[in-house]
């Protein structure tokens, strides 16, 4: 798990990268929650997501946003956010130049960016947004959503209303060509601070039925 510095839009950006185990291996990013919510690449959560990729052989990435530990700049309410986010990918697939596809997993705040991310990037073909913070930014840009994935909310969410996310997903199913699963986690707060176990039970059976399909083709 080497710490890693690559070139961002506002000066380097800290990582920790793990390449992948063979030529093709496909590629992963994790993003964090909030900047200004203390989130950073070393929240429970993004390690775990890490973990989890890197286990599959993934060439996995986890990485401050601008401004957060060594990374450069300041916070830029996720326009530049999405920019490093870009800038990030650019820098795994200059390493991995023949990764068969492409998958983005974060949680908070980081899956509002993640999501963002794979509207403009073609080759990501998966995604795993925790907690997206649909009651607090704007998903529309969603239209269509090109990619197939699985949101994961907490049942008492304190942060992220069930509402919104339950809208959320609703909207993404009427789409063709996708197919988007939704787990709740009982019990679970915003944070899954009690239900890592479960959190990340379904982020691995989601992964387990995933890429059997791709191993299929």
């Amino acid at each position: 798990m080497p710490e890693v510095i690559f070139p961002g839009p506002e000066g380097r950006l800290e990582g920790r990268f793990h390449p992948g185990l063979r030529p093709r291996a496909p590629v992963a990013m994790i993003l964090h929650p909030h900047p200004n919510a203390n989130g950073t690449m070393n929240n429970k959560i993004v390690q775990l997501l890490y973990q989890t990729f890197v286990r599959r052989g993934f060439a996995t990435l986890r990485f401050n946003f601008r401004g957060v530990g060594k990374s450069q700049g300041i916070f830029d309410k996720g326009i530049g956010e999405l920019s490093d986010a870009a800038s990030a990918l650019d820098w795994v697939q200059s390493i991995h130049p023949e990764a068969e596809t492409t998958w983005v997993a974060g949680f908070g705040f980081g899956a509002w960016i993640g999501m963002q991310l794979l509207m403009r990037r073609p080759e990501i073909k998966g995604f795993i947004s925790i907690a997206p913070p649909a009651n607090m930014f704007d998903f529309s840009f969603l239209a269509p959503c090109p990619s197939s994935g699985i949101i994961i909310q907490g049942e008492v969410d304190e942060v992220v209303t069930q509402g919104a996310v339950q809208k959320l997903v609703d909207k993404l199913r009427t789409q063709r060509h996708i197919t988007i699963h939704h787990d709740t986690i009982p019990g679970a707060n915003h944070h899954f601070a009690n239900e890592l176990d479960l959190l990340m039970k379904s982020v691995d059976d989601y992964l387990d039925m995933r890429l059997a399909k791709d191993l299929k083709r």
